[in-house]
């Protein structure tokens, strides 16, 4: 893969420029940017929740090597179903400070 010189870069710079004029840059660098933090954000919440299901997992495997105990006739009542993960997390995400627009 041949080496950019100088001069190619000023090429590539001048002709960014002529495509997107230089009111347009910032606004192109600040989208870009906010969208790297957004990317960021999820790949950090995709690792967390995978060692979350890798513990619920083991948790599980634990449980199941244990023997098994003799099971009540009576169950408690079932509790009143949560909010879906997803739901959550959607309002959560919004509201973190590094995902708010700049003013």
């Amino acid at each position: 893969m041949p080496n950019l010189g100088p001069t190619e870069i000023l090429i590539i710079v001048f002709l960014v420029l002529l495509l997107f004029g230089a009111q347009k840059l910032p606004d192109l660098a600040r989208s870009m940017g906010r969208s790297a933090r957004i990317f960021k954000s999820e790949v950090k919440e995709m690792r967390r929740e995978d060692a979350e299901d890798e513990a619920a997992q083991a948790a599980q495997a634990a449980q199941a090597a244990q023997p098994a105990q003799p099971v009540q006739s009576e169950l408690p009542p079932a509790p009143a179903a949560p909010e879906t993960r997803s739901a959550v997390q959607q309002d959560d995400f919004w509201d973190r400070p590094e995902n708010q627009p700049r003013r």
